[in-house]
């Protein structure tokens, strides 16, 4: 008994041995070498994996970012400028300073202005709705309003309002990682410049029905009567589609654009109150004949 017993531990630890060796031979022969310096850049990098850069995860990109020699074109939105320039001082090589951008949501079809026409009792995913019907209302254009892109924000940066029916955008907690604007299947969400104090000036809406019909599926639509293309200075404004569209790198914010309007479908952000314009009250100026006295002229009698 006592043979078999220690023959079966003489036999496991032979076998134990065995293996590691197989083991240790096998990682040494497949061994794949990874350059310390992905490590060290991984670690600087914020670790969202949100693929906001275009890789699937922060590893990854710390990968690209050690294998490739030109890395003027990449580019981490949640840790920014600074980041960046943390991995090129890593790296020895350039990296290009970007504007910082914000998500912002191109659609105006609040309940109020975009009535509901049709109910749908399947699934609530945007994803679904898009694929199966046009959505609730005459718009099919607009956002679906089942919230995908809230789903997918990492960072808490959105939330679903419950009057409009629509996603908010928190400029404050955005970090550009742009996954909402993959996610939704109406492209709606834009990422624009964030400028200075968050200013923007950007259409609302993206309906490219003709002008009647659109302003009969939402108030608020653009019904592409040119007025914003034709009044702005700097040629910002492109009409494509019966849609205006403004460009962000060539708008500078006058504003014009959004006072001409008809439809209110143009969107201003973190704008002060305009002063309103003083009337100054014309006067009347009465010309006042000049009226000449006889003379009395004495006569000698």
């Amino acid at each position: 008994m006592t043979d078999s017993v220690l023959y079966s531990v003489l036999l496991l630890a032979s076998l134990g041995i065995v293996a590691a060796v197989v083991l240790y031979v096998v990682s040494k022969k497949f061994y794949v070498y990874e350059n310390p310096l992905i490590a060290d850049v991984d670690e600087i990098l914020p670790g969202a994996n949100c693929a906001g850069c275009g890789s699937p995860g922060c590893k990854s990109f710390a990968e690209k970012l050690v294998n490739t020699e030109d890395i003027s074109d990449m580019f981490c939105p949640v840790g920014g400028n600074e980041v960046m320039k943390q991995v090129a001082t890593i790296l020895g090589k350039e990296v290009a300073e970007k504007d910082p951008t914000v998500a912002v949501l191109r659609c105006q079809g609040s309940c109020e202005v975009r009535p509901k026409t049709t109910e749908f009792q399947g699934p609530r995913t945007c994803a679904i709705s898009a694929m199966i019907y046009s959505g609730e209302t005459d718009c099919q254009y607009g956002c679906l309003g089942d919230g995908d892109c809230i789903k997918v924000c990492k960072f808490d940066a959105m939330y679903m309002d419950e009057t409009t029916g629509l996603p908010v955008i928190i400029t404050d907690k955005c970090t550009s990682c742009g996954a909402c604007v993959e996610e939704c299947p109406r492209d709606i969400i834009e990422m624009r410049p964030r400028n200075k104090r968050d200013l923007k000036v950007f259409v609302g809406c993206l309906n490219e029905d003709k002008g009647g019909i659109a302003k009969k599926s939402c108030a608020v639509a653009c019904i592409g009567c040119s007025k914003c293309e034709d009044i702005c200075p700097k040629d910002a404004v492109v009409m494509v589609n019966n849609l205006a569209y403004i460009d962000p790198v060539l708008c500078t914010l006058c504003r014009k654009c959004v006072d001409i309007c008809p439809t209110h479908s143009i969107i201003e952000t973190n704008f002060p109150p305009k002063k309103p314009k003083k009337v100054v009250a014309k006067k009347n100026l009465i010309k006042k004949e000049a009226t000449v006295e006889p003379l009395n002229v004495k006569t000698d009698a």
